[in-house]
């Protein structure tokens, strides 16, 4: 889906495939047809990745995955109450879809350490290869 718009990501396994614990993940579907994954960064819940099979895509189910990430960030047992986020800038299902959604861009001078750090470690994986910003919902 991200050819067409001149994005080509570096080669490797994908955030996902790195994954231990299962705990992190949100599946949709039986079979899976959409997936997000979660972890902490900076004390707040961080959407590593969220995804959905471009032949289900249209049905809500990316925005159903994120509700879920919602409650999971919102659990009376979470001491977060926001989401954080990197995703492309112009890419009409990332950055655009999330502030639809209640997200908005923030100034490095928002970030953490840590949420600084993975922002220097995606452009050092080449990640970076089409404007990238960083996102955060508060809940």
């Amino acid at each position: 889906m991200f050819a067409p718009l001149g994005i080509v990501f570096p080669p490797g396994t994908t955030v996902v495939e790195e994954c231990d614990d299962p705990a992190r993940v949100i599946v949709a579907g039986r079979p899976p047809v959409g997936f997000a994954l979660l972890g902490v960064v900076d004390g707040l819940t961080h959407l590593e990745q969220i995804a959905v099979h471009p032949g289900h895509a249209n049905q809500g189910i990316g925005t159903r995955l994120l509700e879920a990430v919602f409650a999971t960030a919102a659990a009376p047992q979470s001491t977060n109450r926001a989401v954080t986020l990197t995703t492309f800038r112009d890419v009409p299902w990332n950055a655009p879809w999330y502030a639809r959604r209640g997200f908005r861009v923030i100034q490095p001078s928002e970030w953490g350490p840590e949420l600084s750090a993975l922002v220097e470690h995606e452009r050092a994986l080449g990640i970076e290869v089409a404007p990238r910003v960083v996102m955060r919902k508060d809940l």
